[in-house]
């Protein structure tokens, strides 16, 4: 909790000059609050490392499923993985989308392997993360962050709405309320791009939003949703209209990329009369840009999939769903999850 501590903060670049051979670690929820009230703080004296919740290939190796990891990491589009180990992945995926990535949530189950156990952790989690929003009472009333923290959630399909993200308030307090959860890494925004080439950030629409909770074990705590239906199902789309898919992806996707820079996600989105289209998530892998549609279950068209590559020329597109690894045409498929081998391929 070194945000706690402003002066040792400060003093940091310091170690760098005249004792570099000792490594210096500050960690904490609200750092990047702290490192925004410092005047200087070492520039490049001092290398910053985003930390997130578990990802899917390291709570398989949390439980002692390391081959699974292995076995999809070798398979591709056109070496599909054999039924019965897709089918234990799929299995594992629904159990990590109710314990979620939160270390403490994933031990617990280790531990005890009783999913109740864990869900109790991630309710004293959510809790402890409310209590902590009244660390930022000087920006914002605490009780306004927890209403826009909740909306995020209940938002979590479709464009992220002011208006219905708190009473009685104006958009500009919302808006600091967000900014301060995505400051926190609590809220990672999903921004619309143009994708009419590279950067993907040239062109952005910060009007067009989409907002994902960093958990979805969290997520599901803050809507209460019936775990034993989701371990049961063959179709997230029964659960909060497909939403956890598209926030899982979109996680995976965060916590593959590189950990010295805050990972940006971005999405696509067209509005004409008779002829809407979106992209979950626009991806860039080297010099190229690809789409990615998201799919909840082992059904539904890639109509938006086919106009964006249409429209931008682009060789191909991703489709991510419940689906083994295959192909159709010039659009890949890979099943959910294995969504972080399309940063891993290169």
């Amino acid at each position: 909790m070194e945000q706690a501590c402003l002066p040792a903060l400060s003093k940091l670049r310091y170690f760098y000059e005249k004792f570099p051979e000792l490594h210096l670690i500050a960690a904490g929820s609200l750092l990047e609050f702290a490192l925004g009230e410092i005047a200087s703080f070492g520039v490049g004296r001092i290398r910053s490392v985003f930390m997130y919740p578990f990802a899917y290939d390291e709570f398989l190796n949390a439980l002692g499923d390391g081959m699974l990891v292995e076995a999809y990491r070798k398979a591709n589009p056109r070496k599909p993985l054999s039924e019965p180990v897709h089918m234990q992945l799929l299995k594992r995926l629904k159990l990590f989308m109710i314990i979620g990535g939160m270390p403490e949530a994933v031990s617990e189950y280790v531990r005890t392997g009783d999913l109740l156990q864990s869900q109790l952790v991630l309710n004293d989690l959510l809790v402890t993360y409310q209590n902590d929003f009244s660390k930022y009472r000087k920006r914002i009333p605490d009780s306004r962050i927890r209403e826009v923290f909740e909306s995020v959630a209940h938002q979590a399909e479709g464009k992220f709405v002011y208006e219905k993200a708190a009473e009685g308030c104006n958009n500009a307090q919302i808006k600091q309320a967000l900014d301060l959860l995505i400051m926190a890494g609590l809220v990672y925004p999903v921004t619309h791009t143009s994708a009419n080439g590279i950067p993907l950030g040239a062109e952005i629409d910060l009007k067009y939003r989409r907002m994902l909770l960093l958990d979805t074990g969290l997520f599901q705590q803050i809507l209460g949703l019936d775990v034993a239906q989701l371990f049961l199902t063959d179709d997230f789309n029964t659960i909060n209209k497909g939403a956890l898919a598209e926030i899982f992806v979109g996680l995976e996707l965060i916590k593959n990329s590189s950990c010295y820079k805050p990972a940006v996600l971005y999405c696509w989105r067209r509005e004409q009369k008779k002829s809407n289209a979106q992209v979950d998530f626009v991806i860039q892998s080297g010099e190229i840009i690809l789409p990615v549609e998201v799919k909840s279950g082992i059904k539904g068209s890639m109509q938006s999939l086919r106009i964006f590559i249409e429209e931008k020329n682009s060789k191909s597109g991703i489709r991510t769903s419940l689906e083994n690894f295959g192909c159709f045409d010039n659009i890949d498929i890979y099943p959910l999850y294995a969504i972080s081998n399309i940063l891993l391929k290169n």
